[in-house]
């Protein structure tokens, strides 16, 4: 059932209110907060026992306040009451008197601006007797796909829904509410006398009611079944093609590239100067657009309470603009793009990359795809371990992968490999950039061709 009813838990003007009494009586002219609230069930199971039921209500508030000299404290709570936020309001005063005069934030100069319009529906949960059931189903018919599949190790169904505030003694005032859904199924398929291999699926929706579960079963099936006739892989150097999402996972480990904090940290590969430098082959397009009507976790305001936007990084091989806060932007000379965060030293960072072939400039081989091509290359379906085999600020990257020998159109499944180079050769190496965008849980991009990325196989 779809609504439009849901009960507002942050009552934006009433929260304002009393932070304003409260700041009043304490002496605090300028402060800035940032709520949530979000009431979350999930269900995980194993052989159709439940595994793990979950239902939880959490609200919290980070305030921030500006003492005389223009240092700026912090405090965290979940006391929403006048009590609570008279003590996180004195306990960030008291932290400003420690504040970072070389690190300090102010009011974005958007956050008054006019926000995007974000039309998503919002949908009442069905709770976790039903998602238990979904699942338990889900995972049944999984199991049921293939002889060879015998467990669904790795499994989860959830619903959100939650709600963000923005405000600031200046005037700004910043809401949103959305509901969200998610499923994943990662099933382990083993055949006599071979190593067992897995593979799976996710789905994401704006309600559990509108969750494609079928279409996950059967990718997560397809996905299992296709890695059970596997092989090794010779050591060399391959023409890769890199799915949508293996290449999303690729470009966002990297993603300082484009962040205007990490520059001025020095742990960017970039630097101030480097707008308008080309960085990849001329046929490459990318967008940060954290509105793109995909993204099931689109926001209208960042933490700052500037607008989202749809931002071009990359347009025709060469940077065109950086990730920004307030403080970044006003170190640049420019305006926030709305992708920061909360914070004493605020963050900054991608909402919802948009990789596109430019419509000005063709490809050095457009011929190449991965449904058609019917000489030898290597399909990269995923990459693992980015949280270490990653290394941002030099531009490195080493990475076992999830993927396939494809000859004659032909797949056979890589036993096991790693593949490795450098960020910035693998953009310049790139030899065609597939028409067909396809979106998935992290953004939206097509299929990617890359030539002589290094490959190592299973010693």
């Amino acid at each position: 059932m779809e609504s439009t009813s849901h009960n507002n838990h942050l009552i934006a003007g009433n929260i304002r209110d009393r932070i304003h009494k409260n700041a009043r009586q304490i002496g605090i002219k300028k402060w800035d907060l940032g709520a949530s609230y979000s009431n979350d069930s999930s269900v995980q199971i194993d052989k159709g026992t439940a595994k793990q039921l979950r239902s939880s209500q959490r609200s919290s508030i980070t305030i921030r306040v500006w003492n005389e000299q223009g240092l700026v404290g912090i405090t965290s709570t979940s006391d929403l009451s006048d009590s609570g936020l008279n003590k996180a309001l004195r306990g960030a005063e008291q932290a400003s008197d420690f504040g970072n005069a070389s690190e300090s934030p102010d009011f974005s100069p958007l956050a008054k601006a006019q926000l995007p319009t974000i039309d998503r529906p919002l949908i009442n949960s069905q709770g976790i007797n039903k998602l238990f059931s979904i699942i338990k189903d889900a995972e049944q018919e999984l199991l049921g796909k293939h002889n060879a599949i015998n467990n669904v190790p790795y499994n989860g169904i959830s619903e959100s829904n939650s709600e963000r505030l923005y405000l600031n003694s200046d005037g700004a005032i910043r809401h949103q509410r959305r509901t969200n859904a998610c499923l994943y199924l990662y099933a382990r398929a083993e055949e006599a006398g071979r190593k067992p291999r897995s593979s799976g699926s996710v789905r994401l929706a704006y309600g559990s009611q509108r969750l494609d579960i079928t279409g996950c079963i059967e990718e997560a099936a397809r996905k299992t079944i296709s890695h059970l006739n596997y092989a090794p892989i010779t050591t060399g150097k391959y023409l890769v093609c890199f799915t949508p999402e293996a290449f999303l996972d690729l470009l966002g480990a990297f993603s300082s590239l484009f962040n205007a904090r990490a520059i001025l940290d020095g742990v960017s590969l970039s630097s101030k100067d480097s707008i308008g430098n080309q960085i990849s082959v001329p046929f490459l397009n990318l967008n940060d657009n954290g509105l793109h009507k995909d993204n099931h976790g689109a926001t209208s305001f960042d933490g700052e309470g500037s607008p989202t936007c749809n931002l071009s990084l990359i347009r025709n091989g060469k940077i065109q603009n950086f990730l920004h806060s307030e403080a970044t932007a006003r170190a640049f000379g420019v305006k926030p793009t709305g992708h920061a965060g909360l914070g004493a030293k605020v963050s900054v960072g991608p909402d919802w990359f948009e990789i596109s072939k430019s419509d000005e400039v063709d490809s050095y081989s457009k011929a190449l795809s991965h449904t058609t091509y019917n000489e030898e290359f290597v399909l990269i379906q995923n990459l693992n371990a980015l949280h270490a085999g990653v290394k941002s600020s030099q531009g490195s990257f080493s990475l076992p992968f999830d993927g396939w020998i494809v000859k004659g159109q032909e797949k056979i499944s890589i036993e096991a490999a790693t593949v490795a180079g450098d960020i910035k050769n693998v953009l310049n190496n790139i030899l065609n950039v597939e028409a067909e965008k396809i979106s998935t849980t992290q953004g939206v991009s097509p299929h990617i061709w890359v030539e002589n990325l290094s490959i190592t196989g299973e010693a």
